[in-house]
């Protein structure tokens, strides 16, 4: 058998362009499509209108008078991504077109590359040099995530825009799922948007070694289910990598296992904000809304009050989360 320092010279380096990641701009598409081939007029067209169509009850009518058409004319990865995202947007639409009275069927990245193969030369300078920029990458995302009280207002995040977000599992108001005319005789069960399918979290938890709770890693690595299938790959082949942790333990090497401690208490932090965020846009905002109506739209999903649109217990998910985080902090053996 080959000693472990010749196995892990010999693996191969980690990669962004093979996964789809872009250097610039992360598990964004730099410069994504804005239109489709000819073929899927009728899709972009539907999606172009959205808003109106929702706003009028109309969505529900020309999704059913929409032709049928198959993806085997989408081709390479960009158009895909579009197709994803509109079709996306046109069933959440569909769905929760009327509120609740829903249908019964319907048609930081470059720090992470740098870190990984760092342990894999191992390279200490380049490590140390990763972990650093690691850390400022998790401070810019919380940073960013502020940006939301500049640009969003929490009543009208509760009361309109959030039951877009919602899904059918683990939604009390749809049970039994919801059935797709013509792919399936059974009902069918899918989560709504959440926090937990953004690829760099899961990312920045298999670099770091964050371990979760069983309840909470069941859901986390069912909401990778709805990334990108390379996307998801990435965050497969860190978790396959040489453990940063055992690497600095075994180096010794103080410098490395502070900058480690650092990016963790940075991710605790981010997951802290997100925690502050969900209180003021959730918690403190659904008792404003009860028996308020902002429009003619369909008002705040009350099935999922107090649970988030991936349908978790919302609060005691993110704290958990938040306090395993922190968990991963690294103490100097002797």
């Amino acid at each position: 058998m080959e000693p472990e320092s010749q196995n892990l010279k010999t693996a191969p380096p980690l990669t962004l362009g093979r996964f789809h990641i872009s250097e610039d701009y992360g598990f964004l598409l730099p410069n994504p499509l804005k239109k489709l081939p000819d073929h899927y007029r009728p899709w972009m067209e539907i999606a172009s209108r959205l808003p109106h169509l929702i706003g009028s009850h109309q969505l529900r009518a020309q999704v059913n008078e929409m032709p049928l058409l198959n993806c085997q004319f989408l081709t390479g990865y960009r158009e895909q991504r579009l197709a994803h995202l509109v079709l996306t947007f046109i069933t959440m639409g569909y769905v929760w077109q009327d509120g609740e009275a829903q249908p019964k069927e319907t048609p930081g990245n470059q720090a992470l590359v740098q870190a990984v193969n760092a342990v894999l030369l191992p390279s200490p300078d380049s490590l140390l040099q990763a972990l650093q920029r690691l850390r400022i990458s998790i401070q810019d995302i919380t940073r960013a995530l502020g940006q939301m009280h500049d640009y969003v207002d929490p009543d009208i995040f509760y009361s309109v825009i959030r039951i877009f977000f919602s899904g059918w599992k683990d939604n009390p108001a749809m049970p039994a799922g919801l059935l797709y005319e013509g792919v399936s005789k059974e009902p069918l069960n899918y989560s709504g948007a959440s926090a937990a399918q953004s690829s760099v979290l899961h990312a920045f938890d298999e670099f770091l070694g964050v371990r979760h709770s069983k309840e909470s890693a069941d859901f986390l690595h069912r909401m990778r289910d709805y990334m990108p299938p390379s996307h998801r790959a990435f965050i497969e082949e860190i978790h396959s990598a040489p453990s940063l942790r055992d690497h600095i333990l075994s180096s010794g090497n103080s410098e490395l296992l502070t900058a480690h401690n650092q990016c963790v208490e940075a991710l605790a932090a981010l997951r802290s904000y997100h925690l502050a965020m969900v209180t003021k846009y959730l918690i403190t905002a659904a008792p404003k809304a009860k028996g308020r109506r902002t429009s003619h739209l369909p008002g705040p999903p009350q099935a999922l009050e107090d649970r988030g649109t991936g349908g978790t217990a919302v609060v005691r998910f993110l704290k958990s989360v938040r306090d395993k985080t922190l968990e991963a902090i690294l103490h100097q053996s002797g």
